[in-house]
């Protein structure tokens, strides 16, 4: 089992950037894929970005590709999303979750954290 604790967002300013970071308890975290989700007021959550249980691949969706960047210290526990020339559209509560295997799709991931806020302000 793994709990995860995300921490790092808050309000920025258009154009600004901020790093995500998730926090794994368990000695286990190097073994799952991670993820981050996002979920805007009346949306559903969607992927954002995945990472491999060691790192070697990560995948995003086209809406944050070139401009987010996922990352994972195993020797830490901790996952990170760096995020770029934000955008109002970026706003959401944003999660990280983990998964045996590495996947866009929702369904897949076992185990969520409570999330944390981002607000990009225009």
């Amino acid at each position: 089992q793994v709990q995860l604790v995300e921490s790092g967002g808050g309000l920025v300013q258009a154009g600004g950037s901020l790093r995500l970071s998730c926090a794994a308890a368990g000695r286990t975290f190097s073994s799952y894929a991670m993820g981050w989700f996002r979920q805007a007021p009346g949306k559903e959550r969607e992927f954002v970005a995945g990472i491999t249980s060691r790192g070697l691949r990560t995948y995003y969706a086209d809406s944050v590709k070139g401009r987010f960047t996922i990352s994972r210290d195993n020797a830490k526990n901790t996952l990170y999303l760096q995020m770029n020339s934000l955008k109002p559209e970026d706003t959401a509560v944003y999660y990280c979750a983990a998964s045996r295997a590495a996947s866009d799709q929702l369904s897949v991931y076992d185990y969520w954290g409570q999330g944390t806020q981002l607000t990009v302000s225009s």
